[in-house]
């Protein structure tokens, strides 16, 4: 009989004495909060958890006071009997360089996931890691404290961007139903991640949407935000999520093009998509990957020339047959 992954992995921890959890660069709700709840999880267990992640912890996660436990940084080479990796499709994702020789546990829900770990769980139908973190709590016979409820359901909200999103499924309501009775604060997690921004973030927005631009055909919405706003705003960290939301609100669009400076001519391009429009097969056209309607790349040149470039191989591959087909 074929062993679940889940139950594979709840075998190795039982076996560990301590554990580190990392996630993706440029992490995120799903991914962040969805750490901070396996990490308590171990601890409930009785093993000793660390959470060490690469890149800072963006806004608002950083005024969350349970975040101050999560180390930036790189993992030590030596000292953990396992290191899961989540939402991190290869370990150059995750931006660490010490894991070469420890045991490690991949858990994802991106489908372009490369299997490259000793214990692999990817499941690309899961509305959030979060979801899979639930489900490994639940195996492993773990009790849900309100602590790991709120997180894991933070996770899901994030992600699915209030419910708003096509990773909004019946598992996502499901587990979410789970976590509310185990004590999670959706009202609580609702202010403290939509109903928080600074006045500097809501200047940002503005100048962002004055870079709207459209093609023709009204279907693909581009905007851009550059390092000399976020720098004169003090905003070296801001949460664009809901910048992208707003470009994809508006009708007929089915593709939105955000592109983020990150130095100079080189930028990180976000793709939202809605309906057919598939998000990352636009991206690993670029190099990039991700979800079917949510994705990114890196390319690299002057803003007018790039932008402009991207533009019309996004209108070509959308009206290109295979663009239309689900993965």
């Amino acid at each position: 009989m074929t062993i679940k992954p889940v139950d594979e992995i709840v075998r190795k921890i039982r076996d560990c004495r301590r554990l580190a959890v990392t996630s993706h660069l440029r992490p995120d709700g799903d991914s962040l909060c969805s750490g901070l709840a396996l990490v308590e999880a171990f601890e409930g267990m009785g093993k000793t958890a660390d959470y060490v992640i690469t890149d800072p912890i963006p806004v608002p996660f950083n005024t969350f006071s349970d975040f101050r436990r999560i180390r930036v940084g790189q993992l030590a080479s030596t000292g953990y009997d396992a290191v899961v990796l989540l939402e991190c499709a290869d370990v150059s994702r995750s931006g660490q360089t010490g894991l070469d020789g420890y045991f490690k546990i991949n858990i994802d829900h991106h489908y372009s996931n490369s299997h490259y770990a000793d214990i692999n769980w990817v499941d690309a139908e899961a509305p959030a890691v979060a979801e899979l973190v639930l489900d490994l709590c639940e195996t492993a016979g773990l009790a849900l404290t309100p602590s790991i409820a709120n997180h894991l359901y933070c996770a899901i909200v994030s992600d699915t961007g209030s419910f708003q999103f096509s990773n909004t499924t019946a598992r996502a309501f499901a587990a979410c139903h789970k976590l509310v009775l185990a004590g999670a604060r959706p009202i609580e997690t609702s202010e403290a991640l939509f109903h928080n921004n600074r006045p500097e973030k809501i200047i940002l927005l503005g100048r962002v949407l004055s870079t709207l631009r459209l093609n023709a055909a009204g279907t693909i919405a581009q905007i851009g935000m550059f390092r000399k706003d976020l720098i004169e705003l003090n905003l070296r960290q801001v949460d664009t999520e809901d910048i992208t939301t707003l470009a994809r609100s508006i009708m007929g669009v089915r593709v939105v093009l955000f592109f983020k400076e990150m130095e100079p001519d080189v930028f990180r391009v976000s793709i939202r998509s809605k309906g057919e429009a598939h998000a990352a097969g636009i991206a690993e056209h670029f190099g990039g990957g991700g979800h079917a309607h949510a994705a990114g790349f890196t390319v690299y040149g002057p803003f007018p020339i790039i932008s402009a470039e991207v533009m019309a191989s996004v209108e070509n591959l959308l009206d290109a047959p295979a663009s239309s087909g689900s993965r």
